[in-house]
């Protein structure tokens, strides 16, 4: 087998890497989000009820009003059936309890995906089929990881500005965690890569069907209207990122170049097989995913049948393909417990008729007379909402048919509505711990969100600055 020889400094110290090493109690997700849950559950005390009439679901514009709601404490220790109950009631504990597993209902699809996923890259790795996929990668760019880093984040990033991917990457999530322990680097480094794209492709959204399908028919325009300006936007967004990247990987004392011998270096057949199928499935799954509209079920189904030809070909016997398939869905339970508990706050917030009443406050935002400082506080509102909302359908659905009436009082037009709400929620689910698909993410790369948080913080307050830039331009 050939060798990687990393020339690294020996003094340099990678404080990233230290931390990945520190245990953390503070900082376990599961606890940080029982936290916000707690939080939500107070402001169910804290916070007047109301709700707009729906057509479907979307909201009408003007139809909020107030339900008179009962706060005291008395309510924390009653048990009742909601549906039994008129008007609105704060949460109880009995409710805070139950939304955790009517969380893990609602979040099932993505949760058994994940489950799946795992198991498919635990037949996958074990039998080195990775391993010796991404030497191979490396020696085709020479060992040149800057250059690495610029081509693989511009694929990714194109594939989600134009088709919409963002949970067929979970595919290449492990890959990436491997690649950067390949060459010497903390996992976070190659989970960033992908993760950051994925995120730029959805904040620019060219020709993302997900958000643009919902959001543009909401204002009255044509879906996919304005493209040119938002290709615009996706390379400023893509360069941020790509030099953020860069940046980093300099402060980590990694060198841009690796050495590699190999004289004879040749991947096994078996190998080469292996990866051709998830080379092709990845392919496929991103055509049929859009062209068939495929959800969590049929997704689901189709990465239990590739974990099957994976298994086939791997040389394993039934009962080995089983034992590492399992093994590989150990190391991402834990995770997929936590996205149903980001689904509960959401659950809490709607039971309690609180989220409306948030959403109606958050409207106040908006100035009258003064486009700049209605398009800022649009997108300050995004930002904030997205963190109780984390869906983007969801989130277009609730805000865009009450803040784009309010908006064009200030002269600011639909289209720049639908682009302080792409910029507003794709920047905030770079980290927002309620985000579903960024926790089935960071559970398939074994990273916690407190790590990603602290990495991805200052990236996420640059974009936030050159969203605004950009917007104030926009209206300009």
């Amino acid at each position: 087998m050939s060798e990687i020889s990393l020339m690294k400094s020996q003094s340099a110290v990678d404080t990233d890497s230290q931390v990945a090493k520190e245990p953390s109690v503070k900082g376990n997700p599961l606890v940080i989000l029982l936290f916000i849950l707690l939080i939500a559950g107070a402001l169910t005390y804290l916070v007047d009820s109301g709700s707009y009439q729906r057509d479907g679901k979307v909201v009408i514009p003007g139809t909020f009003q107030l339900i008179e709601k009962d706060t005291s404490l008395s309510h924390l220790l009653s048990v009742r059936d909601k549906e039994d109950i008129e008007g609105a009631t704060p949460a109880s504990v009995a409710d805070l309890l139950q939304a955790i597993p009517k969380g893990l209902d609602k979040a099932s699809g993505l949760i058994f995906m994940v489950l799946v996923i795992g198991g498919m890259f635990g037949i996958l790795t074990s039998s080195g089929a990775i391993d010796n996929g991404l030497h191979k990668l490396i020696g085709l760019v020479k060992g040149n990881i800057f250059a690495l880093t610029i081509i693989l984040m511009t694929v990714f990033s194109f594939g989600s500005t134009m088709l919409g991917l963002a949970s067929e990457y979970l595919l290449v999530i492990p890959i990436m965690v491997a690649l950067s322990r390949k060459v010497g680097l903390d996992p976070i480094y190659g989970f960033a890569i992908l993760t950051i794209s994925v995120k730029v492709g959805y904040i620019a959204s060219i020709l993302n069907p997900l958000p643009l399908t919902i959001a543009q028919p909401l204002v009255g325009l044509p879906i996919f209207s304005g493209a040119m300006q938002r290709s615009v936007y996706f390379v400023v967004f893509l360069m941020l990122g790509v030099g953020f990247m860069i940046y980093k990987l300099r402060k980590a004392n990694s060198v841009s170049q690796i050495s590699i011998d190999t004289p004879h270096f040749t991947i096994p057949f078996r190998h080469v097989l292996m990866l051709a199928v998830m080379f092709i499935s990845i392919i496929f799954l991103a055509i049929a995913s859009n062209q068939w509209q495929w959800k969590h079920q049929e997704i689901t189904s189709y990465y239990i049948l590739i974990s099957i030809l994976l298994a086939l070909i791997s040389g394993y016997k039934p009962s080995e393909a089983a034992q590492v398939f399992v093994e590989g869905m150990k190391k991402v339970l834990l995770a997929s417990f936590l996205i149903g508990v980001a689904s509960a706050v959401a659950i809490v917030l709607s039971d309690a008729y609180v989220l409306d009443t948030i959403v109606n406050w958050m409207s106040g935002f908006i100035g009258e007379g003064n486009k700049y400082a209605a398009v800022t506080g649009m997108f300050v509102s995004q930002l904030l909402l997205d963190v109780l909302i984390p869906s983007t359908s969801g989130q277009a659905a609730v805000s865009i048919p009450i803040l784009s009436p309010l908006g064009q009082l200030s002269g600011v037009t639909s289209q720049q509505t639908v682009t302080a709400f792409l910029f507003g929620n794709g920047i905030t689910n770079l980290l927002t711990p309620t985000s579903g698909t960024l926790l089935a993410y960071l559970a398939t790369a074994g990273i916690s969100w407190t790590r990603w948080f602290k990495f991805v913080l200052p990236l996420w307050f640059i974009f936030s600055a050159a969203a605004l830039v950009l917007l104030c331009l926009a209206v300009s």
